[in-house]
């Protein structure tokens, strides 16, 4: 039920409860302070009275009955066997204590209450015999006191706890104001606007670090809403020139007369658009999984110098096409706790790189140093420009964004996201790219 209620009224309902506990408190505190007061103070008059009678009966003298006293206080005294021998006028003959109230009185001072009044009761030494003095006074007076703040105590509690419950609601209002601000500003929040953010209160509160919050996770979805606006973009551009060409050579071929070498040509032409198409897709899943931070790997001890070899051996018959030479450096033993296939994946985009934009041989080698295998993959030629260094792992970044021959620009991105899947990391420097792998 209190959880349909808003924020601001169950604030404001805590603190009335609060209050209510609080002015309860201090009503009980204020009333028997006050009765205690006045008993103190109703006390210390029958002390007084009970002292001037004390002297009058130790005289013998019998002035009570004459009128001493008031119509709020009386006395009397009281002979041991319980026969009154004076006592003020608006009393009668019986005694005020009972018999065995006399003889506790006897042995000492004795306070009581009965009857709307309330008593004191002393002995004193008479004419040879030990008498007891009783002096009262009403408790009305003490009463009409304490039902007076009482009765104000209820009067002016509930309009206090009103007032009180009325400025807490007003506090809480005024407290959740810019977290209502911020609401109405995420409200209009789209893709449309991704640079709107939320307004921040001026103190720096809790609202205002859970907006700062919020607006730091906007820019983090805005990022990656841009992200992922660029990498569709990309991926279209480069999915359409493979398919442009496909296209073309399937329409080339269809055309009439075509001897049986054009045919050939064309279909070769066809067969490598759709190798590349596909390598493509297998690149973009890659990249896909690895940004949900569910990249498949199957973790086991690899030997190194084999994944090195395996590499070289799948390259070799391209690079002895292009005259060019790819030759192995690691020692035996050297293992890695690994995924094969995506170490081997790696590599190869690495080497694929080095066939495509470097020039001389091709050199694969493995160094360990402090706990890390470096995997290297260098070529004789010039390498990646220094000033493209901090972009060279970038997705759909080239070197010469000019050159349009084959290539996404995504191997290199692809051997990072693998090595970082590893808990590893990509280099480049030069002509020489590498990967350092946890050992």
């Amino acid at each position: 039920m209190l959880n349909r209620l808003p924020i601001r009224l169950r604030l404001a309902l805590a603190f009335a409860l609060a209050m209510a506990a609080v002015l309860a408190a201090v009503g009980a505190f204020l009333y028997f302070r006050l009765g205690s007061s006045l008993d103190e103070s109703l006390d210390a008059g029958l002390q007084t009275r009970a002292a001037e009678v004390s002297a009058l009966a130790a005289r013998g003298d019998t002035t009570l009955a004459q009128g001493l006293g008031d119509d709020e206080s009386f006395a009397q005294v009281i002979a041991p066997e319980g026969q009154v021998i004076d006592s003020t006028p608006q009393l009668s003959d019986r005694p005020l204590l009972e018999p065995d109230e006399l003889r506790a009185a006897g042995q000492g001072v004795m306070r009581l209450e009965r009857g709307g009044v309330r008593l004191l009761a002393t002995s004193v030494e008479a004419e040879g015999e030990t008498r007891v003095v009783v002096v009262g006074a009403s408790l009305e007076e003490r009463d009409e006191a304490l039902n007076g703040l009482l009765g104000e105590l209820f009067v002016v509690g509930p309009i206090a706890l009103l007032v009180a419950s009325l400025l807490g609601y007003g506090v809480a209002t005024a407290a959740l104001r810019p977290v209502e601000a911020m609401r109405a500003e995420a409200a209009g929040v789209s893709a449309l606007e991704p640079g709107r953010r939320l307004p921040l209160p001026r103190a720096r509160d809790e609202i205002s670090r859970l907006g700062s919050t919020l607006n730091d996770m906007l820019d983090r979805l805005e990022h990656a809403l841009q992200r992922e606006r660029s990498f569709v973009a990309d991926a279209s551009h480069e999915l359409r020139t493979p398919l442009a060409v496909l296209k073309t050579e399937l329409e080339l071929a269809l055309r009439n007369p075509r001897s049986q070498a054009e045919l050939e040509h064309a279909l070769r032409s066809a067969a490598a658009e759709t190798d590349r198409l596909a390598q493509l897709a297998e690149d973009l899943l890659v990249l896909a999984r690895s940004d949900q931070g569910r990249l498949p790997l199957r973790r086991a001890p690899v030997s190194v110098r084999n994944v090195l070899s395996g590499v070289a051996a799948r390259f070799e018959r391209r690079a002895e096409e292009a005259g060019r030479g790819i030759e192995v450096d690691a020692v035996d033993g050297l293992v890695v706790p690994a995924d094969a296939v995506r170490l081997e994946q790696a590599l190869g985009n690495l080497v694929e790189n080095a066939l495509r934009h470097g020039e001389g041989s091709i050199r694969l080698s493995a160094v360990e140093a402090d706990g890390w295998v470096e995997l290297h993959v260098l070529d004789e030629g010039r390498g990646i420009p220094p000033d493209f260094v901090p972009r060279a792992f970038e997705r759909f970044t080239r070197a010469n964004e000019s050159r349009t021959g084959a290539g996404a620009g995504l191997g290199l991105a692809i051997a990072q996201v693998i090595a970082k899947a590893h808990g590893g990391s990509a280099h480049v420097s030069g002509a020489d790219v590498w990967l350092s792998i946890p050992k």
